[in-house]
């Protein structure tokens, strides 16, 4: 290929709002073989889940060629690969079980749909409610996931339809050629930086293997990747109510766990890449590329943190790497499956296990010691719920618990002090008042001791929601029924406005504060005061 022919490919596949200059030839070498190592480490990965979803092996490789595609054309992260995943594949399984593969193919189509309504509504932007510590979790629990599933690959058909763990010769012989893969890998980089190390860890223990005629477990014999381009193809399915029964739920939740996963993984490829933002462009292409993977035999995918680590780590920084790894693929396919079937898993399985030993956040064992309890439990359950069932369970859970650990925090902060001005007891309340605090707050008060005048000052607080303004009108009813008068000063605008019956006790001051309530602006001020 030409200079020109190279510069004229990675002009193409370069995202719109990306700098106007081709790539260099070298760059570009790294981008094309980092999409070669990519796609080799697709092959296994989008047979064996489609083996998982109970559906022909060519599924799973059209949906990693579609979905991977498409991402990486248009995509809010040049770098990140996708494709056929494990997360979304045990979720298809009950349904291809149940009503068949076609069945799949529309739920796909419908899961398309809901995450490019979930990216134009900008929905992904909620990914930033993720905290830090859920990050930890999702990285962990999926890099155990990662390696639990090389372990398939030390097992062998028992000629009965089911599989049995190697032993003897077979397992020292795999054992020793993934450790010669990774340790290929591992010192590649110190020699030369010009071929991505997992691609020379590939090629190395393939060259060996075919070379000598050692006898070990091969990518064919998985199953057959050979195959023609996917064709357009209408499930065949009922159109009604009844089928939109049938797919409905299994959609919402693969859409779910196929953005929750994208967005994660894009967070994770930017911090390593220094890129930020794009999370409503990223659901629209996810969208997109399932909508038509859905309609050419396709099993839908989302990103890939493996394989987007592999891509990253071996140089590829742009889009060319991602659409090289899904044109490869089909290349694969079309052309170059007997070679590509030749392959030993052992080679394949050693480049996922140091993807593991790459993505685990080795860092969180001394993270653990160091920060607060909660966020210790947080990593540790994220992680745990990751492995027993699945990211969107475990993501949840994380997010439930933190979100709740900090209500009780900030719960526990609000107090007030007292002192004495012109005869009135003022209390300033020091911490915010929210859903969580209100009890607290009616504690701080003794309306039935206090003097004739009471002043009640929030310059130290906020009030974040309408618990906290059903909070305040409660407040002014006790010292109503007392006959004294309340004075409530340093409110918001909103307060003044949302407040009925404590409305007359505020004192407007030029330093009131300016922030907005967390409630309905439509609530009328009646209805907080319950009336």
């Amino acid at each position: 290929m030409t200079r020109s022919a190279l510069a004229a490919f990675a002009a193409a596949v370069s995202p719109t709002h990306a700098p106007a200059f081709p790539l260099s030839v070298a760059a570009l070498r790294t981008e094309l073989l980092s999409g070669l190592t990519v796609a080799l480490a697709l092959v296994p990965e989008a047979v064996a889940f489609a083996f998982v979803a109970g559906v022909h092996p060519l599924v799973g490789l059209y949906a990693a060629f579609l979905v991977g595609l498409i991402t990486a054309l248009i995509g809010g992260r040049p770098g990140m690969i996708s494709g056929a995943t494990g997360a979304l594949a045990v979720v298809m399984v009950s349904l291809v079980a149940s009503h068949g593969a076609e069945y799949l193919f529309a739920a796909v189509v419908l899961m398309g749909i809901l995450q490019i309504a979930a990216g134009l509504l900008k929905l992904g932007k909620f990914i930033r409610l993720v905290p830090h510590p859920v990050m930890l979790g999702f990285v962990n629990g999926l890099a155990i996931v990662i390696g639990l599933a090389q372990l398939e690959q030390f097992r062998l058909p028992d000629g009965n339809g089911g599989h049995v763990w190697m032993t003897g010769w077979p397992l020292v012989t795999m054992l020793a050629l993934v450790a010669a893969t990774m340790a290929i890998i591992w010192v590649m980089p110190r020699i030369t930086r010009a071929i991505p190390a997992p691609l020379a860890g590939i090629g190395i223990v393939a060259a060996l293997v075919i070379g000598f005629g050692i006898e070990v477990p091969r990518v064919g014999d998985l199953a057959s990747i050979k195959g023609g381009l996917p064709a357009f193809h209408l499930p065949t399915v009922p159109f009604s109510m009844e089928t939109l029964k049938i797919i409905l739920p299994y959609s919402v939740i693969l859409a779910a766990i196929g953005l929750i996963e994208s967005l994660l993984t894009l967070n994770l490829v930017g911090e390593i890449t220094g890129k930020r933002g794009g999370a409503s462009q990223e659901c629209v292409a996810q969208g997109v590329a399932n909508t038509v993977t859905g309609f050419f035999g396709g099993m839908g995918g989302c990103a890939m943190i493996g394989q987007s680590m592999i891509n990253v780590t071996s140089g590829g920084r742009t889009r060319v790497a991602a659409t090289a790894a899904a044109l490869f693929l089909l290349s694969f396919i079309l052309f170059a499956s007997p070679l590509i079937e030749q392959i030993p898993l052992a080679a394949l399985v050693g480049v996922m296990f140091m993807v593991v030993i790459g993505t685990f956040a080795w860092q969180s064992f001394r993270v653990l010691r160091k920060v607060p309890r909660v966020d210790a439990v947080v990593i540790i359950l994220v992680t745990a719920i990751t492995v027993a069932t699945d990211l969107a369970t475990a993501v949840v859970a994380g997010v439930i618990v933190s979100a709740l650990a900090y209500a009780w925090q900030n719960a526990k902060r609000i107090h007030a002090t007292t002192a004495e001005e012109d005869g009135a007891k003022v209390y300033r309340i020091e911490g915010p008042l929210f859903f969580g605090s209100t009890d607290g707050f009616a504690e701080l008060f003794t309306p039935e001791t206090d003097p004739a005048r009471v002043i009640v000052d929030f310059d130290g607080s906020r009030v974040a929601d309408q618990s906290a303004l059903a909070a305040i009108e409660a407040l002014a009813a006790r010292y109503e029924a007392q006959g004294k008068t309340l004075v409530l000063r340093h409110l918001s605008r909103d307060c003044h406005a949302l407040l009925n019956r404590a409305g007359q006790l505020m004192v407007d001051s030029e330093d009131d504060p300016d922030y907005g309530i967390a409630v309905d602006y439509g609530v009328k001020a009646g209805v907080l005061g319950g009336h």
